[in-house]
Order: structure tokens, then sequence, then C-alpha cells
């Protein structure tokens, strides 16, 4: 046999697969957005599947605390681009099929161009405004997502935009028609997650992506699939087809594209200024400044600056008499401290100027170990 047959020999001799699901595997064109814990192992398994294209969407570079559950990398990878060592990494698994890769971030400008280029979108992202963003782009193209998200010891995986049994299409509105308010919904930054957790999930939106594709068995459309890492309980709730949650999805791509999905999130408030890890350093020492951290006390890692402790659980009703000019707030990602941004805010309006540290001190950390 040739090596390509005996690449995929186990797919051919697999009843109800065989040659015929080989050959729409090697037709089909998936992209990928998110290289991280998610993504690590549905890339792994599409690629050695034999899956004709793969793109991968991410702007992040590999940091230490990305190898507990990112298996694609390794401590030497610390501080490279994730899609592009994700793609050469993959290349050498099998060369036989296109993969390539896009270093940016997936946004309303490069979304529907990247999505209608291929069959189908995998959503291994780890934030609202962004699994708002692919849904709705999906869903005016009309191409199928396959959803996965993670916290702590329990994962979640769902198809959208594909027919379920009465044939229905929902989507990820149907799961959440708005999004929850991002400060009361801990990300893995700050609730942590068992780095095998990614692993497992991944792995099964690599499964639904193979089945949409090849049209074996029953996809996870119109439910949403629940496991718990600690007992192995499956939950596998159906999901509302309530068709008032097409009126929150952009009308067309003209305002797809004009939407923020950031603030439309949650995510940004205007009137509190971002502050990168490098500008956060820069302006430390300055005058008329203070620093505040609003994370709990007892939180890791403890800050190496000048600052103080005003946790954001005793900021709500009793906002303390800040004298200096320059507020800059900082908590473990980012959330928190743009919670704590809006407080003082209110208060103070135009009287001091108000920074957030984007990305929380974890992001500060990665900073100073590149």
């Amino acid at each position: 046999m040739k090596e390509v047959n005996q690449r995929y020999a186990r797919h051919y001799s697999l009843k109800g697969f065989g040659l015929q699901g080989q050959q729409k595997l090697a037709s089909a064109k998936v992209l990928v957005i998110g290289a991280g814990g998610l993504g690590c192992p549905a890339l792994q398994y599409l690629t050695a599947a034999g899956v004709g294209t793969i793109t991968i969407v991410d702007h992040d570079m590999v940091s230490l605390s990305n190898l507990q559950r990112q298996v694609l990398f390794t401590t030497e990878d610390i501080g490279k681009p994730k899609a592009e060592v994700a793609s050469r990494r993959l290349k050498s698994l099998n060369p036989e099929i296109t993969i390539t890769f896009k270093s940016e971030s997936i946004s309303t400008l490069n979304a529907l161009e990247l999505i209608a280029e291929h069959d189908v979108t995998i959503d291994c992202t780890d934030n609202f405004a962004t699994r708002y963003l692919i849904n709705d782009a999906c869903v005016l193209l009309d191409k199928p997502l396959i959803f996965g998200a993670i916290s702590e010891y329990e994962g979640q995986v769902s198809v959208f935009n594909v027919a379920d049994v009465t044939g229905n299409k929902l989507n990820y509105r149907h799961l959440f028609p708005t999004p929850p308010n991002p400060l009361e919904v801990q990300d893995c930054n700050e609730a942590g997650v068992l780095g095998v957790l990614p692993g497992i999930i991944g792995t099964l939106q690599a499964t639904e992506a193979i089945k949409v594709i090849t049209g074996i068995g029953e996809v996870q459309a119109g439910t949403l699939m629940m496991f718990n890492l600690l007992n192995y309980a499956t939950h596998i709730f159906e999901l509302s087809a309530d068709d008032s949650v097409f009126k929150l999805i952009p009308k067309d791509m003209a305002v797809f594209k004009a939407t923020d999905y950031e603030w439309l999130c949650g995510m940004k408030e205007k009137g509190i200024n971002e502050l990168s890890p490098q500008k956060f350093l820069s302006v430390l020492d300055k005058s008329d400044t203070i620093i505040i951290d609003v994370r709990e006390h007892n939180e890791l890692p403890k800050a190496l600056f000048q600052c103080i402790s005003l946790p954001l659980s005793g900021l709500t009703d009793n906002l303390p008499e800040i004298k200096e000019n320059n507020i800059i707030l900082f908590c473990q990602s980012g959330k928190r401290s743009l919670k704590a941004g809006q407080l003082f805010l209110d208060r103070y309006r135009e009287q001091k100027k108000i920074s957030h540290l984007t990305g929380g001190i974890l992001a500060l950390q990665e900073h100073d170990y590149g």
C-alpha cells in the first residue's frame, strides 16, 4: 500500500466511514480559532484524521503557564507565536494536508472573510466577546460552528447553526441570548482549570467537526453537553428554539462590521484607560499616582511593586476617598479592575484619570518572563 493509504488504514476499514468518509475529510476546510487549551487537541486530531485544509488563527504568544495544558508547545517555544509554532508542529505530524496560520486576533474586520472560506469553524476561544462575534458571523454566513468551553473541572460542547432533529438551526444566542456580566463569570485565569480537561473537550470538538463533515453519527446540534471531570457525570440539555434571539444578531454584514463586541460584552468601559504591561510598568513611579490591587488579600502572585490593597468586594459599598489624581487599578486578569474603574469613574468623573492593567497581573507576569 502507498503511505497515504497506510496513514488512514483504520478509517478505511471502519464501518460506515471507509474511503468515502476519508475523501470528505480530504476535501474539507476547517477554521480553528484559538490555539490554546482547546485548540491544541482539536488541531492534533483533525490533522491526524486528514482534514484537507486547516487554518489556525491566534494572536497570542506561548507562555510558561500555557504548558500545563497546551500540549503542542514546549518550554523552548515560550515567547513564540502560538499559531506559527502549532502550524509547524502539525505539518510534521501530517505533511500531506494544507495547514496555514494567521498570528492575529479574530475581529469584525477579518471574521467574515475567514469563516466564508471554510466549511466548518471551531471556536476554541475563552471570552464572551469573541464567542458572540464568531457566532454572529457564522449565522450570517450560514456556516456550522463547533463550540467548546471549560472552567475548573467542567466542560461544554455544542454544535451551532446545523439543523437538529426538528430542522431548527440553533446558535450560541439560544444558549446565552445576551452576554452575561463578564465580571460575574470567572475565566481560567481566575478560576483555574485541570490541565487534562481541555484535552477532553477539544477532542470532542474535533469529533463533532468530523461528524459534521462526514455525516456519521448524530451531531450535538440543538443540545448542550456538559461534562464533569471529577465524577464523569455527563448531562445533555436541549436548547430552546426561540426565534426572538435572531433579532439580537446584526441584520447584515455591514452592521456586523460596525459592532463593537468588546463593548457589547462589557469588556470595555468608556472613560477608563487601558494600560498594556509595558505602559503599566512605565508609570509605576509617576507622581500623583496611586496603584490599587482590587484582588482579594490571599490571591497570588503577590505584587512586587508598591501598591495598596482594596478588594473589589469591599469597594461597592465603601469607596474610599482618593487624593491622587491618577488612579491605576489591577487584578488577576483585568475584569475586576475594570469594574472597580467604573466605580471610581462614577464617583469622580472628570476629576481624576482612571486606568487599569489590561490582562491583569498575569499578563504582567508573562511580560516580565519574556
